[in-house]
């Protein structure tokens, strides 16, 4: 789809101005000094050639010779190297990414795997949830966890990222303590989502006489926001906090697109290539048209009419030499050379 567009927009500027310009019209046999009629090799399925060559690298037989055309086809040459150049640099960046991407994006691709061994805190919530699970995901997550040698389990959260930081080890540890732990090492990650979902209380006694005064001020302060912005402070702004930016988070698990927004300028450079070579093309046209019409003794007017007539048929690859009126009355050609 790209390609027919990319060929489409080479290709419709090129058939006007090929044919508006009269420097393009040439002699179809040279060895004959007075030709009847002159040729435009760029009809609709050579510009179509002359695109899709240029597009491929490949080049063409055939090639413009007035300054606006060749304007239009070195503004064309250079798109084409460009979006070719950015398309074979985006993809092999994918393909390089697709081989950098780490192979486990769940906890259901942990499991299926042995590569990597994984493990938690040697006490805790997050060892009692696999060890009582009813799933059976989790429970041949813990007999694997349980059996594996050397222990796969820490006896604190620090030890655990340090033994991911070292490599083929994956640490199970709580939400909280993962938030905190990635916003300062930026070359450790979170995989896949939440496994259980529990919240933190304060442990009284039983029959605690301010138990309800606490339930209360710690509502108050959730709906006040108050918990979120304390939690923001010693998570992402104390102690190095933030350290790691939003952008190479993402990139650990998304590749960069090449979008519009990235080759924008060429398109912008597109136009104006072509606009320019549409005013130089028209200045070649009236300068053409009013030699032509010196030499013939015409009307200004009356040939321009014609000639941008003839132009607007959009019809047929060869056009009648003019000819022009001796003193004796006879016809004569112009001897013009086209280059």
């Amino acid at each position: 789809m790209i390609m027919t567009l990319m060929t489409h927009a080479g290709m419709l500027p090129c058939v006007p101005i090929f044919r508006f310009n009269p420097y393009d019209w040439e002699n179809p046999h040279p060895c004959d000094p007075d030709p009847d009629e002159l040729e435009n090799k760029f009809s609709l399925m050579n510009s179509m050639w002359f695109t899709i060559g240029s597009l491929m690298q490949q080049g063409s037989d055939i090639a413009p010779k007035a300054v606006s055309t060749r304007l239009v086809a070195g503004i064309w040459w250079f798109f084409t190297l460009i979006m070719i150049s950015s398309y074979t640099a985006n993809l092999a960046a994918f393909l390089t990414f697709e081989r950098m991407t780490s192979p486990i994006q769940s906890v259901e691709d942990l499991a299926a795997q042995t590569k990597i061994k994984y493990g938690c805190i040697g006490s805790g919530t997050t060892l009692s949830f696999f060890k009582d699970s009813n799933l059976a995901i989790y429970q041949t997550m813990w007999t694997v966890m349980e059996s594996s040698q050397p222990s796969v389990f820490t006896s604190n959260n620090l030890e655990g990222v340090e033994r991911v930081q070292k490599g083929d080890y994956a640490y199970l540890i709580e939400s909280t303590a993962n938030e905190y732990y990635t916003e300062r090492k930026c070359d450790l990650t979170k995989i896949g989502s939440l496994l259980d979902s529990k919240s933190y209380g304060i442990a009284i006694a039983p029959g605690f006489r301010y138990r309800n005064l606490l339930s209360s001020a710690v509502l108050h302060l959730q709906d006040r926001g108050t918990l979120h912005i304390l939690k923001e402070k010693w998570w992402k702004q104390e102690k190095s906090g933030g350290m790691c930016p939003v952008e190479d988070k993402a990139g650990a698990s998304t590749s960069n697109e090449l979008g519009l927004a990235n080759v924008g300028g060429v398109f912008v450079v597109l136009l104006a290539g072509l606009g320019v070579a549409c005013v130089v093309g028209i200045m070649e046209f009236v300068w053409k048209t009013r030699k032509t019409v010196q030499e013939e003794r015409g009307d200004f007017w009356e040939e321009l009419k014609k000639e941008l007539l003839f132009a607007a048929q959009c019809k047929g690859n060869t056009k009648p030499v003019s000819k022009k009126l001796d003193s004796d009355n006879t016809m004569t050609a112009p001897l013009t050379t086209y280059d």
